[in-house]
Parts: structure tokens; sequence; C-alpha cells
């Protein structure tokens, strides 16, 4: 039994995710940015959404909640946060809480810092990690509601997973987080391999998702923010973790 997983564009640059237990039937989508490309891939594999498995509050990843609901009559599982503003919430989740989709489990972790109310799935058996807009391929999310250590313990709550699960992330950011990665670790061959597998890619116009979560801890500069070659590309020779990851999400900010 296995989870069959499809990845299509929602809005601009937002991913949409489905999410399909064999076994049940049951279909979740991670997240809901628009209702049209989900109902648009529900119907071409023949699937029914059971489940709405939301990120976070921000208007881009829960856009689609109400017309998807008053289609489907899903399931809506959201953040434990009540404080902040999803619409049609049947159930709220909070850190080690599962979730069955069918007979798929997701744990939750909570992984506050872009927003406060932010958690990640993690379908450990079926190597599938759903981090939205915490972790991007090499990159992570702006900071707007947390603080810098706050999102840096998010991060390395993620980067403790199995190097072979699979990045799954709110955005097709790829190629500009790649661009600024070389700007700090210009001589880091697995990203310069990285970068031209992107490159690739978005020519062809694919996906630059999923990616191994072990390649992104040879490439991601945020989740190796405590590697002194990290480090040395900010001038902060010496400096401790979260000090450079500081400095990194300052410059990316700027970029």
């Amino acid at each position: 039994m296995a989870a069959e997983i499809r990845v299509f564009t929602c809005l601009k640059d937002n991913f949409g995710y489905l999410v399909h237990d064999t076994e049940s039937g049951a279909t979740a989508s991670i997240d809901a940015p628009e209702a049209g490309p989900i109902l648009t891939a529900l119907a071409r594999e023949g699937w029914t959404l059971t489940d709405i498995l939301v990120t976070h509050h921000h208007a881009d990843h829960i856009g689609g909640i109400a017309e998807l609901k008053q289609a489907t009559n899903c399931r809506v599982v959201a953040p434990y946060d009540q404080g902040a503003a999803i619409p049609l919430v049947d159930l709220r989740v909070r850190q080690g809480d599962v979730i069955k989709v069918g007979e798929l489990l997701a744990r939750v972790l909570e992984t506050p810092g872009h927003t406060l109310d932010h958690i990640a799935y993690v379908f450990d058996d079926d190597k599938a990690l759903f981090a939205a807009d915490t972790l991007f391929s090499v990159g992570c999310g702006r900071v707007f509601e947390g603080t810098y250590p706050m999102m840096w313990e998010s991060l390395l709550k993620l980067r403790v997973l199995p190097d072979d699960m699979r990045l799954y992330c709110g955005h097709e950011y790829t190629a500009a987080n790649v661009k600024f990665a070389l700007t700090v670790e210009p001589g880091n061959a697995a990203l310069q391999a990285r970068a031209a597998e992107v490159a690739h890619l978005r020519t062809a116009g694919l996906p630059t998702v999923p990616t191994l979560l072990g390649d992104e801890k040879q490439t991601n500069v945020f989740l190796r923010a405590d590697e002194p070659s990290v480090a040395a590309g900010v001038r902060l020779k010496g400096a401790g973790a979260v000090e450079v990851f500081t400095e990194l999400r300052e410059r990316k900010n700027k970029s």
C-alpha cells in the first residue's frame, strides 16, 4: 500500500498536491490555493476529495477551501491555533497528532516562523514531507510572524528527518533560491549540480519538486547555517547558527 501523489500549479507559483490512498480511495489536498486546478486534477484522476490538510492561514494556501468544501463536503484539517483565520475547519491538530487519510498516516510537526500557526505533514511510510512555506527547495520562507531563532528551530525539526524523505514545498521558487545560494557557497559542488538540474527542469517546463531531503542538506544554505562554509560565505566566520541564519534570511529578503 502506497500513496499516489500528484503535483500541479495553482495561482502563479503555488504548488497544488493531491495525496491518494489506493486502498480506500481517500484523497487529500495539501492546502487549497484555489479550487479550479484542484478540481481539474481530481477529475483527471477520477479521485474524490475527502480531506484538505491546511498548513497555515495565508490566503494563497486557503483561498479554495470554501468552494472545495461546497463541492465535495471534504474534511478540513488545520493548525490548532484558533486565532488563525482559516474557514470551515472540522479538525484542529498540533505537534505529534496523526491524521488518517483513508489508511495513510500523516504526522503533524509544528514549524512556526513563517507564521505562528504553521505546521508540516509527514507521511513517514510514504517518505513524503509537505513543508509548505517553512522549507523550500534550496530555500526557506520569510519570517513574517515568528522570530529567526524560532524559524531555525523549525528547520532543524525538518532536517532530522531521513535523507530519503521527499520534500514537497509550497512554491516554485527553486531557481531564485539556487541563484542566491550560489552567492553564499559558490564552491559547493552539490549546489552547482542542483543549479544545472533546476535550469534543465525549468527549461522543460517541469516542476523542481519533489527533491530528496538528503540533497537539501547538501545544497540548502538555510539548512546549513551551522556549517563553517556557510558562515564564511556571509562573513560571519565563527558565529552561531542563529546569527548566520538571520544574516542569510535578511540577505535573501533584499535579493
